[in-house]
Formats: structure tokens, sequence, C-alpha cells
């Protein structure tokens, strides 16, 4: 193997020995700690050392890199306190997680590393986010993503080389081909001859290199991060590799040809690098094993400081208190007014003042720059504040919602615009397993706002009808929030972008045009988690939210003989719980009304609470009233059928006559 060291010094090859060489003991001491069993899981980068080292050398200390399972080295090479690490490994609660999160599964925005989840592809788009946030600074940085060969196949690697194609973002992406996804050889992976011939395809450059040598690593990437930042570009490197341990250590090698280990081996990065440096007499074998010996006496210093730790201490508030990012408590009254706003209107107001009041605030969706949005909501917001703050996006919902939590890294807020509810299944992956986890995994927020035009009544059939609420109610770390009236939407979105957690919003589309209501021509916030009593009564409660609030109401001006408390929840996560005991107490009886369908339907979370805890003032059991079990119909007339406002007036007389 030839080593270019070009205008490198002794000193600085001598210091890149020192990096490489540090990944490799540590996970020697790691191997031996597993088989003791005072760790309980190891991914093994040995063999693949040169590439995270080699990236993080040639990367400033302040430009983030997201790594995998196999970089190590980034972490070493960004000068993370080793017995930290070491807590992290077992689990400890002084770890970078406190004991939420395995071995390379945790960040630090003070070395500027990214956490990684299981998922793999999902990291590439939060590359393009930080790399936006570059631009939109004007610094001169680039960021840094890896991801594994196996990673390629996966959609949110088109998503994000796209985007960052189409957006000109400084991002590297780093492909390190060991050849196996866990088993799965690259011949059942892809049939392109290399991965980098996928660069042409984004309209991108791309370079093919040799990842086991630590010089060609570090001076293609120091060359390509110049390229990015000078030419505003993103650019894709595949790192030719070999891992020669098993994916992780349970699941062996047996499944890789023994004459695999025999060539690669005789390509060990540490060893030819160390080889080198003795060849040109830069070290020689006394060096070399000083070298070994102080690191070795590092680690177990380390080891012995993280052993001073005592013994894990976990309490159940902690856990409680980390899965949400600490937020403003709202106080403030809402201003008197008589001016009436559709519900509509008090959305797109609440854009206007948000993006007036919050100067690092980005809007990001399909068609929301110069046509307005699909439902003209965003009209008008490009040309005030220009298309770098409220940008078109290609349609990749998953790739957009992670570059809102680049964006959240380095400080912004964003908010993402689904053009339709529906299609935030495409972008599943990022709201739960990245914005919601965020902070309970290595403390940090994510600041992001998903706004989702939701529910049926408008003739608009399966795919742009759906109620999926109750989909994000389960996962803990989001906030759900669902007005009914224009007031309340302002309202609850100015407090959805204050709130530095991630906030899901529903805007039920029915009532954009066809509810009005008193709005103040003022900035306002409502507080997240406080329902609203909209009628009082004293005979049932119906606990519901959005276009449910409407027809409870609509009901209950027909039928002023019946004393309906009406309760609007407003936010679904989290759930104010002490307004429903209130009505329960003041009623006995008890509808939980919602839009979306019965079974699986949050109504039911609601009605168990109820059951569990508000038993001894119930006067007949807790009633549902949802929509059939049915994807939603295009007929209006089967819509109808369809919705539960249809059987309302039967739950209503069914537990008036209990």
């Amino acid at each position: 193997m030839f080593f270019d060291r070009k205008e490198l010094t002794n000193d600085q090859l001598v210091t890149f020995y020192r990096q490489i060489l540090l990944p490799r003991m540590i996970e020697e001491k790691m191997l031996v700690l597993l088989r003791q069993g005072k760790i309980s899981k190891w991914f093994s980068g040995i063999g693949q050392e040169a590439i995270a080292v080699g990236a993080a050398l040639a990367m400033q200390e302040d430009e983030w890199l997201l790594p995998l399972h196999r970089n190590l080295g980034v972490f070493t090479s960004r000068k993370m306190p080793l017995h930290k690490l070491f807590l992290q490994w077992q689990g400890h609660p002084e770890g970078y997680s406190k004991g939420r999160e395995r071995s390379f599964h945790f960040g630090s925005k003070a070395h500027h590393i990214c956490g990684m989840i299981s998922h793999l592809g999902p990291q590439l788009a939060i590359a393009d986010g930080i790399a936006l946030a570059h631009l939109l600074a004007g610094e001169e940085k680039a960021s840094l993503v890896f991801t594994g060969e196996g990673g390629t196949s996966e959609g949110d690697f088109h998503e994000a080389l796209n985007v960052a194609a189409v957006w000109n973002l400084p991002v590297i992406f780093v492909i390190e081909n060991n050849g196996y996804g866990l088993s799965t050889p690259v011949e059942e992976q892809y049939r392109c001859s290399q991965l980098v011939d996928r660069a042409k395809g984004y309209g991108m450059e791309g370079v093919r290199i040799d990842g086991n040598n630590l010089l060609t690593v570090y001076d293609t990437i120091r060359g390509v991060r110049e390229y990015c930042v000078r030419e505003k570009k993103p650019y894709l490197i595949e790192c030719m590799t070999f891992r020669m341990r098993g994916h992780e250590e349970a699941s062996g090698t047996k499944y890789v040809p023994a004459q695999l280990f025999e060539t690669w081996g005789r390509k060990d990065p540490v060893v030819l690098f160390e080889n080198w440096l003795m060849s040109q007499a830069i070290l020689d074998a006394d060096g070399v094993e000083r070298e070994r010996q102080r690191i070795r006496a590092t680690i177990e210093e380390e080891l012995q400081l993280a052993g001073a730790a005592g013994p894990a201490d976990f309490t159940f508030q902690d856990e409680i208190a980390d899965v949400y990012a600490p937020a403003s408590e709202i106080t403030g009254e809402i201003p008197g007014s008589d001016r009436e706003l559709r519900f509509i209107d008090a959305i797109k107001e609440a854009l206007d003042e948000a993006l007036q009041t919050h100067e690092n605030l980005i809007l990001m969706g399909q068609d929301i720059g110069a046509y307005g949005g699909a439902f003209k909501i965003t009209d008008g917001l490009a040309d005030k504040y220009g298309v770098a703050r409220v940008r078109n996006t290609p349609l990749c919902e998953s790739a957009i919602l992670g570059a809102a939590l680049g964006l959240s890294l380095e400080g912004y807020k964003a908010m993402v615009e689904m053009q339709f509810a529906d299609f935030v299944s495409v972008g599943f992956n990022q709201i739960v397993n990245n914005l919601a986890k965020l902070h309970y995994r290595w403390g940090q927020s994510a600041d992001v706002v998903v706004r989702l035009p939701t529910g049926a009544g408008v003739g608009a059939g399966p795919f742009h009808s759906q109620s999926n609420e109750a989909w994000f109610t389960h996962v803990p770390g989001l906030k759900v929030v669902y007005p009914s009236s224009p007031q309340d939407a302002k309202g609850l979105l100015l407090a959805a972008f204050a709130d530095p957690n991630p906030v899901l919003f529903f805007e039920h589309k029915a009532l954009y045009r066809s509810i009005t209501g008193i709005v103040p021509d003022t900035a306002y916030q409502i507080p997240i988690g406080k329902a609203r009593q909209v009628h009082q009564g004293n005979d049932i409660s119906i606990i519901t939210y959005g276009a449910g609030v409407h027809w409870a109401l609509e009901f209950a001006t027909a039928h002023m003989e019946i004393g309906l408390d009406i309760v609007d929840l407003r936010t679904l996560q989290p759930l104010d719980y002490d307004a429903i005991r209130q009505s329960v107490m003041r009623t006995g009886k008890v509808i939980v009304l919602h839009e979306d369908t019965l079974t699986g339907g949050f109504g039911g979370e609601i009605a168990a609470w109820i059951g569990e805890h508000c038993f001894e003032y119930l006067d007949a059991p807790v009633t549902r009233c949802a929509a059939l079990d049915t994807p939603v119909p295009f007929n209006t007339t089967l819509e109808t059928q369809f919705l539960p406002k249809a059987r309302l007036r039967e739950a209503i007389q069914r537990l008036v006559s209990y």
C-alpha cells in the first residue's frame, strides 16, 4: 500500500498513528470485557478504523459528524473522555445517554456528533439539515455522514442525496463498503458495478477510494470538504474496506469465506500504517511499543475512573422528566378582540407572526412557496420572507423531516407541512424514532413542528381523509395538538413554535373555510396540554376534539333539553386528565367522540383512563362514538355513513335512557 504523506510533518503522522491505534486498542479491550460479561454488546470496527479516523481528522472540530456502529474512531478523534465512553458502553447513568442507549447510539452536541438510530438511513437526511443551517447562516462549513453499503438500499439514501443535490448542500456522504450487511453480501444488495456510480444520477460528483489507507481517506475527505464548502455542493465517497469480525460479536462470521479474511488481513489499516511509519524511520520498534504502552495505560486508567463512578442509580422521576425538553410556561391571557377569522386564516396569521418572532424559523413543504401550499395557507409568505425561509421541497417526506431535525441541531426552528396528514406515513420513522426519542436518548431537543391537514368530510377518499393522530399519541416524546376553533388554532400554533419539542399539529381541513371565530390580531399563546370546556351541562359529558367539537355543539344547540358538558381536548399529548375528571364528576355519563375509526382510536385510551380513575363517578358505561372500521370512502353518501356524526344522536339517547 502506498502512503502519500504530502505536506504532513513527522509529528502529524505520529499523531495520526496514535489516533488510529487508539480505537483498535480500545476495541481489543472491549472484546475482553465482553467475554467477561462487563459489557453486553459490541459492534466491532476492527479493519475499518482508517475511515472513521481519517474523516474525523479531515473535518473541522465544529463540523458535525454522523457516525454509525463501526465508527469508534470518530468518538475518540473528537477527544471524548474515555471514562465516559466506558460508562456509556456499560449502560451507566453517567454515560452520554444515562444508560438509555447502547454502544454507539448516542450523540454529543459539544463534540458535534449526532447519535445514530438502528434504522441507519435516516441519519443521511439529518446531515442535509445541518448543511442547510450552515448555508442559511453564511458559514463556511460542511457536514459528513456515514452509511454502509447495505444502507444505500434504503429509500432514505435516495431521498437524502436528492435533496442535497437539489438544494446545493455541502454534505459529504461516506459509504463504508465492507462487503456485508450483517450476513447479506454485496451481490445481493445491488447490481451496479460500484456504488459511487450512483452519484451521477443525482447530479453530484463522487469518488471510490481505498478505505484502509488512512492518508488516502484523510486527504480525499479534506479535499472534498474544501470542494463542498467552496462550490456549495454535496459529494459521494465510497470507501472500500472489510469487516474483520461479525456484524456484532454474537452473530459470528461463519457466512464469510475464509480467504476473504486472509486477503483483507494483509490490508489491516493499523498494521500497514505502522509498518510504513517504521519503513520511513518516522517511528522505530521501540517507538511503536512506547505508543502502545502509553495507550494501554490510558485505557486502564480511564477504566478505573469509570469503575469509581459508583453503582447505577436510576429514578422514575428522571426518566419521565427527560422524555421532553423543558418548555417555558405559558401564563399570558388571550387579548380581547371582536375580529372574526376563518380557521384557515388564523393558521396563516400564526405562521406569519411566528416568522416575524423567530428569525431562525424555516418553513418547508411541498408547493408551499409561490404556489402557497395545497390549501393556500402559505400564500404570500415566500414573497414576504424569501424562498430561503419558506422552502419548496422535493416529494420526499422522510428526508425533509430529517432535514428539519438537522436544522434543529444547529439552533434553528423548523416547520414541515405535510400536504395531507395521510402522507406522513412515508416519514413515520423520522418522527417516531428520531424526533420523538432524541431528547430522551442524549438530551438534544428536536425543535420541529409538523403541520398535518387531516380528516374527512370533503369527499377526498381513503388517501386524503384519514384521521391518523392515534398513530402518534402512543409515542413518548411527541406533543400532539388538534385545535377546533380559529382562536385555538392561532394560539396553539404559536405555542408549538415556542416549544422546543417535536409538535404534531393536526388541522381539520373541513374546518379550514367553514368555521369562523374571534381571533385577536396580536400574538398570543395557548398552553399545550390544556383542554377547554366549550359547553356546560350536567347530564352527559362529551369528550372530543377537532370536528367532533362542532358536531357536539350542533347537537347541543338543537337539543337544549339535554345538558351536554362538552370538553374540547385541544391537545392529545400531553392530555388534560384533570379536565376530563372534572367533566365526569359533573355528569356521571360519558361519550368519547372522535372522527378516527373505533378500533385503536384515541378514544379507547380516554375511556380506559376514565374507567380506571373515575369509576366511582360513573352512572353508566363509557360510550365511544367513532368512525366505522373501514377506510374512508370517496362517495359522499358513504362518507356520511362512515363518520361518527351519523351515530352521535343514538349514542346520546342510549345514555339518556340508561
